[in-house]
């Protein structure tokens, strides 16, 4: 279920990730962002402009052989756009993987100035073996 108003920057934002994740093709993602965009995720890392925009999705990508995000709620109001989120796939040594998060973006003229992700990092530690 998804409570973003059609056509909101969050609605094309997910439906541009999505696109992203099956084609592999990062062009329709980056049209979102806009030119001072800043991305952070877990790491003590960010990302600035549309080159680190770029790298940020890539290396995303990179992560998986195959990947799939299902966004269960959003909503964009006052400039900010939240979605809750289940990805599922395979990592790009094989093993299967699915994880749960909430992401944030800052919405400005209908293009995204920061993305911001949160998400059980659990799930790509490599379980011990028994």
């Amino acid at each position: 279920m998804t409570y973003a108003p059609d056509g909101s920057t969050t609605q094309r934002f997910m439906a541009a990730l999505q696109t992203a994740e099956n084609t592999r093709q990062l062009d329709d993602l980056l049209a979102l962002h806009a030119p001072e965009v800043t991305l952070r995720n877990l790491s003590a890392h960010s990302w600035q402009g549309l080159d680190g925009a770029r790298e940020f999705w890539q290396t995303y990508l990179d992560n998986f052989a195959q990947v799939h995000s299902e966004f269960s709620r959003s909503h964009e109001e006052g400039g900010l756009g939240v979605m809750e989120w289940e990805t599922t796939g395979q990592l790009a040594g094989g093993r299967d993987v699915a994880y749960r998060g909430v992401s944030l973006i800052e919405v400005q003229g209908g293009r995204v100035t920061a993305f911001r992700t949160y998400y059980d990092s659990a799930a790509f530690v490599a379980p011990a073996a028994e």
